[in-house]
């Protein structure tokens, strides 16, 4: 009996066809770049103060000494917050006297900003934070924006598994694209702060559920060799030039309105995609359609400048082992064992800080010192070598060293940035570009790294809730950066020794490097400190651990 690899070899590994595939599917992940963290320029909050009315009897030096200084990074800077009692002040004005010297300032009655803010225009000329006063009381309401994106993410991962399943990968593409870029659309025209988080959401729910389409179109494509290539560089570092391309945007459009829609159009060159980007002849296959899936191979095969040979599908001879075990397979079976069991709880910590750090590092860049474009723009370049030297790391070193290294090396530099001089910034911002790198490179490998330790029966859901843990640490993310407004190192103190401490968790996950697959439960490399004690199972199982003792040994340091 053949499968579909056998079936389709003839098409070799990296002709024009597959290029194409290749390059184009990468492309469609480039407006995810943009989108996914164009929230940092569209909620950026810039400097502001409470606003003075123009009708307030204030002389122009009582105007002046009306909000109160406090002390912030060092220095004595107007509260963004409070503002002295007007009406007190105008007392003041009326008969004569002078701040400071007439009237100690400190002993004064303060008040909210009853009137509204007056914002700094230097970087930014509106965001929603401007234009809905997301400040102060309301200041919570900026990083829940964030966090609803990813719950939108998290719930197009939900879905999206299952409605490429039914509807075919290409169609499910095609259909969240549009819908990306229609939500993001209507956002540019919110009214309130709560249309435009509603709508976020299902922007969020687009974006991931194309993004996985475009990504499991592609490796059912794909060749064995150039899938590896399409899953850790092609989508990777296309969705890292996304990235280096929203500072650039942001940099000429500073009105958020006008950014959201130059960010949202670019979505609409994906429509003569649609023509050329094929379904997936596996999925075809899979619902019986074997004529179409034959019909994209024969024009697969003339694109290449091959011949194809005169019976390429035949029913009788095509094998899907894989979904026929999956049926016997739920959820629950990830707890099976106490080896499976500990595995998954380590993936999803494991999963769920690399997530924290990455979107936190990245959302915190309009907090860094220097200028803001500039330091999304590093943070989106330091993202390529990344990828590069994941994947290096995952052609030649063995998976656990590698991932523990690229986590200290995130963890550590960002616990040293507290103890950086406050005049040397560029140092600091060095620092959090090498903390990015490393958080980047574990984030890269860890979707292979997890892969490998799940058995064929379970590594779809294992993966799967391993991801999902990783959407509830970018729903947390932006709280960590938040509590940078109560003091600037806590954030990267926080993410710097949980990234540490992942780190550690990795070392005692089982070596995956150079090992077989394993196909069932029984089969699994085992957490260091575990005893393989057989359990009873299928005489199939049975034959397959004495054909594979060395798969069921433990691991050590």
């Amino acid at each position: 009996m053949r499968d579909y690899e056998e079936a389709t070899a003839f098409l070799g590994e990296w002709g024009r066809f597959q290029r194409l595939v290749f390059f184009l599917l990468s492309a469609s992940i480039v407006p995810n770049g943009f989108n996914g963290l164009s929230i940092v320029f569209l909620a950026g909050t810039p400097e502001h103060r409470c606003a003075v009315p123009r009708g307030a009897n204030l002389s122009g030096e009582w105007r002046n000494a009306s909000v109160p200084l406090e002390l912030r990074g060092g220095r004595a800077v107007p509260s963004r917050c409070r503002r002295y009692r007007l009406a007190a002040l105008a007392n003041f004005s009326a008969l004569g006297l002078r701040p400071g010297s007439d009237v100690e300032l400190s002993s004064l009655e303060q008040e909210p900003c009853l009137d509204g803010w007056e914002y700094s225009r230097d970087v930014y000329r509106s965001t929603i934070i401007t234009e809905w006063n997301l400040v102060c009381d309301d200041d919570w309401k900026g990083p829940l924006s964030t966090s609803l994106f990813f719950v939108g993410v998290l719930l197009g991962s939900f879905a999206s598994g299952q409605l490429s399943d039914k509807f075919g990968r290409k169609n499910v593409l095609f259909a969240t694209l549009a819908m990306q870029t229609g939500f993001s659309f209507i956002q540019v025209f919110s009214t309130s702060w709560e249309m435009f988080s509603v709508f976020f959401v299902l922007v969020g729910m687009g974006q991931i559920s194309n993004y996985v389409a475009a990504f499991v179109l592609g490796t059912e494509i794909l060749g064995k060799s150039i899938r590896v290539l399409f899953c850790t560089l092609g989508v990777c570092i296309f969705y890292a030039f996304g990235y280096m391309l929203l500072p650039l945007f942001a940099y000429f459009i500073r009105d958020w309105r006008m950014l959201l829609l130059a960010l949202t159009l670019p979505g609409l060159l994906c429509i003569p995609l649609w023509w050329v980007i094929p379904e997936s002849p596996r999925w075809l296959i899979s619902q019986g359609r074997f004529q179409e899936a034959e019909d994209i191979i024969r024009k697969a095969a003339k694109t290449n400048g091959i011949t194809a040979p005169d019976v390429i599908l035949d029913p009788s001879e095509l094998q899907d082992l894989d979904s026929q075990k999956q049926q016997t397979y739920t959820i629950l079976d990830l707890m099976k064992t106490r080896n499976i069991l500990t595995i998954t709880i380590m993936s999803v910590i494991l999963w769920m800080i690399i997530s924290v750090g990455y979107f936190g590092i990245s959302l915190d860049t309009p907090n860094l010192h220097g200028d803001v474009y500039v330091n999304c723009f590093l943070s989106a370049v330091i993202e390529v070598p990344a990828y590069v030297i994941s994947w290096l790391l995952l052609r030649n070193l063995p998976r656990r060293y590698s991932m523990a290294a690229a986590l200290f090396l995130g963890g550590c530099v960002l616990l040293f940035i507290q103890l950086v001089p406050s005049h040397l910034r560029a140092l600091s911002i060095l620092l959090v570009m090498l903390g990015k790198f490393g958080i980047t490179s574990a984030f890269s490998m860890v979707y292979v790294y997890t892969a490998e330790l799940y058995p064929t029966v379970v590594r779809n859901m294992g993966v799967g809730a391993s991801s999902m843990a990783s959407r509830l640490g970018s729903i947390l993310s932006p709280y960590f950066v938040y509590l940078g407004a109560y003091d600037r190192f806590l954030p990267y103190i926080l993410m710097g020794s949980l990234t540490v401490l992942s780190g550690i968790l990795t070392l005692f996950l089982p070596e995956s490097y150079g090992m077989p697959l394993p196909d069932t439960i029984e089969q699994m490399l085992l957490v260091k400190g575990f005893e393989y004690r057989p359990t009873s199972g299928s005489s199939r199982d049975s034959k397959e651990e004495e054909e594979n003792p060395e798969i069921l040994k433990s691991t050590a340091f």
